[in-house]
């Protein structure tokens, strides 16, 4: 039986690192999938994920029938096992809609990752709507960390690395945006008093990409003389 899946989590938690990793799998076994997202931070038509990994998508914009493209791309000879929809907390109600018909009517498979609440700490509709219809909902367990060390939990906006808490609810940004809107994620503690890492004068706790090469080899130990 096809399923909708809904992977939720804070922000840094990974879960475009484990969209890819699940088009990965399926792909490597021999099965076809499409990928879709909108407003990532990578640009138009990319997912990516901030270990640096980065495949092309469809970027499903707010006028975007995923049943209605499903069913073209089908009829065309097309081969779907799966869809992998990423920043789900974009969609409207209405597309969810359209990937809970994708599983009942069309029987595939359908994976959302997404934020459940906002930089005011409610709920974004589309992920509501994906909590109402999923057969399937999973907080990831990777943990993001709050500056204070403590599981991050809520997501705050931030200008200059000061957190706001007006604004238009979608704003593109990315964590640790320097002066520019950014985003950081928070312990509840911390995000009620609205003390970010800036205001309290706490450093990074690690880099946001793991690095790939220069990494530092083992001192070989001299030989003692006999």
């Amino acid at each position: 039986m096809a399923e909708l899946a809904f992977f939720s989590g804070t922000m840094d938690c990974g879960k475009s690192t484990l969209a890819l990793q699940i088009q990965h799998n399926r792909s490597a076994r021999g099965l076809t999938g499409l990928i879709f997202t909108r407003n990532d931070r990578a640009g138009e038509g990319r997912l990516s994920s901030r270990l640096g990994l980065v495949t092309h998508a469809v970027e499903a914009d707010e006028d975007f029938d995923f049943h209605a493209h499903l069913v073209k791309y089908l009829t065309a000879g097309a081969r779907v096992d799966y869809v992998i929809a990423d920043e789900a907390q974009f969609l409207s109600p209405e597309q969810v809609d359209q990937l809970a018909r994708v599983v009942d009517d069309l029987g595939i498979d359908v994976f959302a990752f997404g934020i459940t609440t906002d930089f005011r700490t409610r709920l974004f509709p589309g992920s509501q709507r994906l909590i109402e219809l999923a057969d399937r909902v999973e907080v990831l367990q990777v943990e993001a960390l709050c500056w204070c060390g403590a599981r991050a939990t809520h997501n705050a906006r931030t200008v200059g690395g000061r957190m706001v808490v007006e604004g238009a609810q979608v704003v593109v940004g990315d964590v640790g945006a320097g002066d520019e809107v950014g985003y950081e994620v928070l312990c509840r503690r911390h995000h009620r008093r609205r003390l970010t890492a800036a205001a309290a004068g706490a450093g990074a706790l690690s880099p946001d990409v793991l690095p790939a090469d220069g990494v530092p080899q083992p001192v070989p130990v001299p030989r003692r003389q006999s």
